[in-house]
């Protein structure tokens, strides 16, 4: 008697939908979800962004630049997380950034941006009437720049140039049905960055140093969505508030320790792949619908995600 094809391990089969909450295109930096990776297994991550805008907040005027046209920003990023137990996760990731202009003289700049790391311990889990789980983490995270990109020459710029510590913490409330919301708050506290010029003004002060205080960034993400028989569907709202900072001047360009807020909505869909045991595919967009001293942009994404438990 012919034998049933072996199906794929259950949890090898969640952690692929999982990235699809672990690597998404939003400012948490794929920690602002309250899922973990079952213990021992290794998954790994490739996405492409694109994002573009051709009008801005400066401050909270929204207006065009014509002097660049529409702004592109293109990130290839890798990442990887492990399921230490089925209590901890760790998680790095690494983009390569490039951006260009469409009009004007200002050339674009490309190099690999930022390492970020993180470790997300759960602290609670309880049955809440036999139809839900209510989870609760704790994440703490650190990054910094891999390369000796300039931060002096947004939009152009790569990166911002600050080494980072986060600190945030996550509810998740997820159905037997599939179901499932996330509300996740975090804190993240940014080093000095140094410019090659030893004066700059900004906030209406003149600074007589190349060493620019840089103000820490409170951040929110929401998130609500279905997973099941393949799929996983999550909507987000992200949310940014700088904690300091002055606007961008009248006709200038933007600068480093500006204030630089805002509010996006996103979608995505993550399918694991019924051929390939141990890949799924993902897609996504975002737009970003409020803001301050930032682009009012659109972001696609695409990406291709491997796991595996040993």
């Amino acid at each position: 008697m012919p034998q049933r094809p072996t199906a794929r391990p259950r949890p090898v089969r969640r952690a692929l939908l999982l990235l699809a909450f672990l690597a998404p295109p939003a400012a948490a930096q794929g920690v602002g979800d309250g899922v973990l990776l079952p213990a021992r297994t290794l998954a790994a991550a490739v996405e492409y962004d694109l994002e573009r805008w051709d009008e801005y907040w400066e401050g909270t005027l929204l207006r065009r630049n014509e002097n660049i046209g529409t702004l592109t920003t293109r990130r290839a990023r890798l990442w990887t997380g492990y399921g230490l137990t089925d209590r901890v996760t760790l998680v790095a990731s690494l983009p390569y950034v490039r951006t260009d202009a469409s009009d004007g003289v200002l050339r674009g700049m490309s190099g690999f941006q930022d390492l970020n790391v993180a470790v997300k311990l759960r602290v609670l889990q309880a049955g809440l009437g036999g139809r839900a789980t209510l989870r609760g983490l704790v994440v703490a995270g650190a990054g910094a720049p891999t390369t000796d990109y300039t931060p002096d020459f947004l939009p152009m710029s790569i990166g911002l140039g600050s080494r980072t510590a986060q600190a945030r913490g996550t509810l998740r409330v997820e159905g037997r049905n599939g179901w499932f919301a996330d509300g996740s708050a975090g804190h993240t506290w940014r080093s000095t960055v140094h410019l090659d010029r030893p004066a700059y003004y900004t906030d209406g002060q003149l600074v007589l140093s190349d060493e620019v205080a840089m103000p820490d960034v409170f951040d929110y993400v929401v998130s609500a969505g279905w997973r099941g028989r393949g799929l996983a569907v999550p909507v987000s709202l992200v949310g940014q508030r700088t904690l300091g900072g002055g606007d961008i001047r009248r006709q200038d360009m933007p600068f480093v320790s500006n204030r630089m807020d805002f509010t996006r909505v996103a979608a995505r869909v993550a399918y694991a792949l019924p051929v390939f045991s141990a890949l799924s595919v993902s897609g996504g967009a975002a737009r970003t619908v409020a803001g301050r001293n930032v682009g009012r942009a659109t972001t696609l994404t695409g990406g291709v995600a491997y796991a595996r438990r040993f």
